[in-house]
């Protein structure tokens, strides 16, 4: 059985956008990733689609998701939130995670790819808690 992920942070374009990346990247076909924000923004910021293609990863076929948009595919394994706070409404799943990482928004690309970097950690230890192989 596939492992279901939904990563959730406010404007759905950086952190938890790389975050379903990752966990296509690590996961494979062991993964159904998702992510969604609590207050979409629309898009995915240039600067994530950019750090994600030095890492070899095509952010640009994402979209900003509602999480109206993606909750027919709960119940999910793991909910990870990445500073929503109470906005983020409850959704069906067997594990709920809240992630401290700064919004890189507006950072420079360098420190924009260290908070990159620390997600796709992130979700590797994720991964290996739910005993999915990491590829």
């Amino acid at each position: 059985m596939k492992k279901k992920l939904l990563f959730v942070c406010i404007e759905n374009s950086n952190r938890s956008q790389m975050s379903q990346a990752f966990a296509k990247i690590y996961g494979g076909d062991a993964v159904e990733a998702y992510s969604a924000g609590s207050k979409p923004s629309g898009i995915v910021n240039p600067k994530a689609i950019a750090a994600m293609k030095a890492l070899g990863y095509d952010l640009s076929t994402h979209d900003s998701k509602s999480l109206d948009e993606v909750k027919s595919f709960a119940p999910f394994d793991a909910v990870v939130t990445m500073g929503c706070g109470d906005a983020c409404p409850w959704m069906p799943a067997k594990k709920f995670i809240d992630w401290q990482i700064p919004d890189p928004k507006h950072m420079e690309p360098n420190e924009f790819n260290k908070v990159r970097d620390f997600i796709g950690e992130q979700v590797k230890m994720l991964l290996q808690e739910l005993d999915v192989e990491i590829l």
